[in-house]
């Protein structure tokens, strides 16, 4: 029996694909990276360089005013075997080391609130700095969504708090995914 050149193309293309086909697995579909919304005030723009970790950073060097967003997912903390039971308990572990070795900190008592399924905590910080010989005041939201848990940090000089503490808080309440 003679096979033409055509014929065997067929066999081997066949024969081919059935090993392919049958050797496929079934996959399933994930989301890369995260998206979320915020709004800064139109004097702040996206910056680099404030923390690496950050998923956005802003500031203006004008008004000498800085701030930046970090977040972790549910999954992911899940994922490395950590559970918080609370935004409450994110907050705690998170604010008990931050700038815990700084001269005169001060953290004032957290403030918890809700906005529609989306939790808030914000609590004020300042403390001295003795590199730029001032007092420095940070604004800590966290933020609790169906998805993610979020720090966001904005910071002036302490004299300016008043200034720019209801910016920063609009900064913070914006914040969704």
């Amino acid at each position: 029996m003679k096979i033409s050149g055509f014929n065997l193309s067929v066999v081997l293309f066949l024969t081919c694909y059935t090993i392919v086909s049958n050797a496929q697995t079934s996959f399933r579909e994930y989301k890369g990276g995260h998206t979320f919304n915020i709004s800064l005030p139109t004097y702040m723009n996206r910056t680099m360089g404030l923390n690496s970790a950050a998923a956005i950073q802003y500031k203006s060097t004008v008004k000498d005013v800085y701030g930046f967003v970090i977040y972790d997912t549910k999954e992911e903390l899940t994922l490395a075997q950590i559970n918080f039971t609370s935004i409450g308990e994110f907050y705690e572990d998170f604010i008990k080391d931050f700038l815990i070795d700084e001269e005169s900190r001060k953290v004032s008592e957290a403030k918890s609130s809700s906005k529609g399924n989306i939790n808030f905590i914000e609590s004020d910080i300042t403390y001295y700095d003795k590199d730029a010989e001032i007092d420095i005041y940070y604004l800590i939201g966290i933020v609790e969504t169906k998805v993610s848990y979020y720090k966001v940090l904005s910071w002036c000089a302490a004299s300016e708090k008043e200034k720019f503490k209801s910016d920063f808080q609009k900064i913070l309440y914006s914040l969704k995914d």
